[in-house]
């Protein structure tokens, strides 16, 4: 491995994971602790008339939102999804109260002999009222349409998506002394901290959060697991014993957030082959509540036009609540919709304007200097083309696309060209997170490196140790990166957002320069890094006008597929990638997030179907969500091209959600040319498949 890898470390969590001895949630043995199942509603909506608990045995406990403590709500981005619901229902199996105790088939037992009286309301499962409005344009779109010689409108859609982290939802909470202490599977600790000193009212110094081995998040375990520890903790201020509990597969899928379905109309204005101004309504389903999809409407209409430069926008973007389970964060935060929308978007316009499709994409090609959609500016160099040529040579793109275009031919390619801004929008890093790393030299001269990043899979501890050591110099086994413990760690900022190597990684490589700078064997010596953002970052979020993001990462996806006409199904070939990254800091992790990217993109845009009849998923266990196995994927070939960047450690900039966002529109557009008909919408499964090819025009 070292041949392809050269500048790659053993991660620091391989030889206990792969030995089994990684110790997640489940197995961390409690004594006494007891087991935890939800009441949940069996509803959609209406109003809670009465509630009949049985008679609980000796040792088992019930609670519901009467044992609030201080407030009924879950400290999120926007604050209304209740921690128990109270007087009503929004979603099919909302928690509505839980049952202790001792033996988890009587606990399951009790859950079921709970009856719940409701007042039946009609729930609404469209997209009717908008309760998140935002817009802003860009330059004079009424011109543009005064002057287009051709005006083109479509619609895209995007479906549900499941996380299917490996490790499901796990608790464990307890009182050490009098301090609420928390373990579980997670990927924010201080965001749940910050929950549950909100629904307890109680002194940040008395909620302790420890995080063990987690196994995967990609998102859901970001903001869900916020709404279980308020539930959690607000049950063991009630029964003052441990408390645990573990999802099964159905529940966890039934029941957590899921990635925003989405719909996506766009009208754009050509004159002259070029496109002079596009107009766009971006419309979110959140589900039951608003939570963060304000936020993940904000990442949305940012990406609206993806990685191009069009003169005039005149964009709106909206959040509608449906009863559904809530809607949250996933890998790419609201950019997967509208990346893909408008990437299918802008091959369908050049057909339609009779041009190259490679020509016409490059004409608007994004370079350095140019205005982004939000009126900030690109100011990093752009290496899109070398990207473009790199992967059109390893994929033997040209002559394909020639090819595959020939009647009789079932295969197709398909190219994506995508961006991903790296960090919290705006001026969300300096003003909301505010992180600071802290690191610590003891007087047997050991470097501890303390975050609040979490390693659920991509190698976070590894790659941020590495980064101190380098900056060092000093030999990695005598590095330490500790796993998050907020009585001990700063709070750098949840893991997410792709800000993890672009911002907390700076303030690692800042901190230890500052510490080689004042280091004297044998004293202990600690620094505190204070994030600092790049001056040019200007933004304002009413407006939505300013420098979205501190950086963007850039990539390209080729995609070939086959297509069986006699059973309507497609199959991926080939995955040919490239990717700008700044530096990598470790390659091997890099290319792992874009083979786990590239999976799960595939499975996005093609086979995770999620169907809601009457606010329940039919999809709900691993064999009826399909998603992609070992089988389903191809020969893949991944290169990572240099570009560093200024404001990260060695020039670094996030990975994580670049390798996702580019995925489904690449294999849509390769599907599109293998079956000769027009994509609109994902997954592209064999029944859409069908459909298209039997009533759709090509």
């Amino acid at each position: 491995m070292k041949k392809y890898f050269p500048n790659s470390t053993v991660k620091i969590d391989n030889e206990e994971k792969m030995a089994g001895q990684a110790i997640f949630t489940d197995d961390i043995v409690f004594e006494n602790a007891l087991t935890v199942a939800f009441v949940r509603s069996t509803i959609c909506k209406g109003k809670i008339l009465k509630i009949d608990v049985p008679l609980l045995p000796e040792g088992y406990y019930y609670v519901d939102a009467r044992d609030i403590v201080n407030e009924n709500v879950v400290a999120i981005i926007y604050s209304d999804w209740p921690v128990f619901a109270d007087k009503e229902v929004n979603y099919y199996g909302e928690t509505i109260g839980l049952i202790a105790g001792p033996d988890k088939s009587v606990v399951l037992d009790l859950v079921k002999q709970v009856v719940v009286t409701y007042e039946e309301e009609t729930p609404n499962f469209e997209l009717k009222e908008s309760i998140i409005h935002k817009h802003f344009s860009k330059g004079d779109i009424e011109t543009a349409k005064k002057e287009a010689d051709l005006t083109y409108t479509e619609t895209f859609k995007t479906g549900l998506q499941e996380h299917l982290y490996l490790e499901t939802q796990a608790f464990l909470v307890y009182l050490d002394g009098d301090k609420v202490t928390i373990k579980a599977s997670m990927q924010c600790p201080f965001y749940i901290k910050k929950a549950v000193v909100r629904t307890l009212g109680c002194d940040p110094d008395k909620v302790r959060i420890i995080q063990p081995a987690v196994g995967g998040a990609f998102g859901g375990k970001e903001h869900y697991p916020s709404l279980l520890g308020a539930q959690m903790t607000t049950a063991l201020m009630k029964i003052k014993k441990p408390l645990r509990f573990v999802f099964d597969r159905t529940e966890d899928i039934s029941f957590t957030t899921k990635r925003h379905p989405s719909e996506t109309t766009y009208t754009a204005y050509v004159k002259d082959n070029k496109i002079t101004g596009v107009e766009a309504h971006v419309k979110l389903d959140g589900g039951a509540y608003i939570g963060c999809s304000g936020v993940v409407l904000a990442r949305a209409l940012i990406a609206v036009i993806d990685c191009y430069t069009i003169p005039n926008l005149d964009i709106n973007g909206d959040v509608y609540l449906t009863n559904t389970v809530p809607t949250a964060a996933f890998r790419g935060f609201g950019a997967p919709q509208t990346i893909f929308a408008f990437e299918m978007f802008i091959n369908h316009l050049a057909k339609a304007a009779e041009v190259d499709q490679l020509e016409f994409r490059y004409a608007h090609l994004a370079k350095q200097g140019d205005i982004t959609a939000v009126s900030g500016r690109f100011h990093d160099p752009i290496i899109m083309p070398q990207l473009i040529e790199k992967a059109m040579e390893m994929s033997d793109y040209k002559r394909k696309v020639i090819e595959y275009s020939k009647l009789g031919s079932n295969r197709g390619i398909g190219m994506s060209w995508f961006l991903h801004g790296c960090g919290f929008t705006g001026s969300g890093e300096s003003t909301i997170i505010n992180a600071h790393v802290k690191l610590v030299k003891e007087e047997d001269d050991t470097v501890h490196l303390y975050t609040s990043q979490v390693d659920f899979g991509q190698g976070n501890r590894t790659t941020l140790k590495k980064i101190v050591s380098d900056t060092l110099d000093y030999p990695e086994d005598k590095v330490f990166h500790e796993s998050p413990d907020t009585d001990h760690t700063l709070n750098t900022g949840p893991t997410a957002a792709s800000r993890t190597i672009i911002i907390v990684g700076y303030l690692c490589e800042k901190a230890a320069k500052h510490l080689k700078e004042q280091w004297v064997s044998g004293k202990r010596i600690e620094i505190i890094e204070p994030y600092v953002a790049p001056p040019y970052i200007q933004w304002d979020d009413e407006m939505m006008k300013g420098d979205a993001y501190p950086g963007y990462a850039w990539g390209v996806n080729i995609i070939e597929v086959s297509y069986d006409p006699l059973t309507y199904q497609c199959h991926v070939e080939g995955i040919w990638s490239t990717y700008d990254v700044g530096h990598a800091i470790d390659e091997r992790i890099v290319v792992g997030q874009s083979d786990g990217g590239i999976a799960q993109g595939i499975g996005y845009g093609m086979l995770e179907c999620m169907d809601i009849k009457d606010g329940k998923f039919y999809q709900k266990t691993i064999s009826d969500y399909t998603v992609p196995t070992s089988m389903d994927l191809p020969y893949m070939e991944t290169v990572l091209i240099d570009n560093p960047f200024a404001y990260g450690a060695s020039g670094a900039k996030g990975a994580g959600e670049l390798t996702f966002v580019g995925v489904a529109p690449a294999l849509a557009l390769a599907i599109e040319q293998a079956i000769k008909r027009k994509v609109s919408k994902i997954p592209v499964s064999p029944e859409y498949v069908m459909e298209l090819v039997e009533n759709g025009k090509a």
